[in-house]
């Protein structure tokens, strides 16, 4: 459900393209008040206040404007899905989902992509390990004594790969709890919340050091993601052994 869902998001943004640039063909521009597309405003604004006189154009734009709201409906009932999937889910899948959560960048649903992307991540014993399942590290050219990195390799899993850098670039913006962050730590382990907000100082850092020595956002990204989903096995890791400590 997971990949299904990540399949109709992409499906929703050519969805969107293309009415888009429908619309700017025809010379069709929202008004200054609709500052920002794809809300509930710029929506009604298409529905009532784009029209065409032919037939043929205004058929077009209706068909347009029913795949966008088809994509965003299907995006709903797969994420009610998903709820669902998890509360059936084992207890120590839950706790480890919930757990992800008190990561920056980390929501629900980039938690179950995770989990639902790599299991039990206790299976790794070294988070290195993790990295190089995800395809974030840099491959290497040896010839005798001389090694020389490259390109990350991206031989992992590319799902894994997708959702940590989109996380990671939480970690652009100064530490901090709050609003949805901090509802989602609320009855954590303090554990958890302490590796959370490490994670917060040192990949902000990271991040910061890079952009000072003038790499290019994407290299940042990929570092700060690489040394990310080390906390994440970090924090993994404790959730499974007490949650497997409490079943026994």
């Amino acid at each position: 459900m997971v990949r299904t869902r990540e399949d109709a998001k992409q499906d929703q943004l050519r969805a969107r393209h293309r009415l888009n640039k429908f619309l700017l063909r025809h010379g069709q521009c929202p008004p200054e008040a609709v500052k920002k597309s794809w809300t509930q405003k710029y929506m009604t604004w298409i529905k009532e206040q784009v029209h065409f006189d032919q037939p043929a154009l205004e058929a077009t734009l209706l068909d347009y404007v029913h795949e966008v709201d088809h994509m965003a409906e299907r995006i709903q009932r797969l994420e009610k899905s998903i709820d669902e999937a998890i509360e059936k889910a084992p207890a120590e899948m839950r706790a480890v989902i919930e757990a992800l959560q008190a990561l920056r960048g980390v929501a629900k649903i980039t938690a179950v992509s995770i989990v639902a992307e790599v299991g039990s991540l206790s299976r790794f014993e070294k988070p290195r390990q993790l990295m190089g399942y995800s395809g974030l590290v840099s491959s290497e050219f040896s010839s005798g004594n001389r090694i020389q990195r490259g390109h990350i390799t991206k031989t992992g899993n590319a799902h894994l790969r997708r959702v940590i850098m989109e996380a990671a670039w939480a970690y652009q913006r100064r530490p901090w709890v709050g609003g949805a962050l901090l509802k989602r730590q609320q009855g954590l382990d303090q554990e958890v919340k302490d590796l959370a907000w490490k994670a917060q100082w040192r990949l902000h850092h990271r991040y910061n050091k890079l952009a000072a020595r003038g790499k290019n956002k994407n290299q940042i990204v990929t570092a700060v993601g690489r040394e990310l989903l080390g906390f994440i096995w970090a924090i993994a890791v404790r959730t499974e052994t007490r949650a497997a400590a409490r079943v026994a």
